[in-house]
């Protein structure tokens, strides 16, 4: 049965960082796509960024990148988001998903299976 965990979300002003932490378990970790995707209230789920977990291959929306990194530990299935300069845009519910038959694209929430219950991030000024 596959679990996808997320942990580490709160609250912090804006400047500040936060990590976010994705505990994988029933399905092959490497060779997946693993994402991040935020959903603030009243808007769509959208895209954060994503990591090919063999090689470790990153890509990130443009409106988090420089700021947020992605990485993986295939020895612990997890998949971490390092959160930096955040801002009050940056307040949503924050999920954790795997397109494990890498079937796609990288970005699109319809191209993953999988998907974590989330964890909230609030960013005040």
């Amino acid at each position: 049965q596959v679990h996808l965990v997320e942990s580490g979300g709160g609250s912090v002003q804006t400047g500040g960082s936060l990590r976010l932490s994705c505990a994988a378990s029933g399905f092959r970790f490497s060779g997946t796509i693993m994402g991040w995707f935020r959903q603030a209230p009243g808007k769509e789920r959208e895209y954060v960024g994503s990591i090919y977990t063999t090689i470790g291959t990153t890509f990130y929306a443009d409106s988090v990148k420089g700021r947020f990194t992605i990485s993986r530990d295939s020895a612990k299935n997890t998949v971490d988001l390092q959160m930096s300069s955040l801002k009050t845009d940056d307040t949503a519910i924050y999920y954790c998903a795997a397109n494990v038959d890498r079937r796609g694209t990288s970005y699109m929430p319809a191209d993953f299976e999988y998907w974590g219950q989330g964890t909230q991030v609030t960013v005040s000024s």
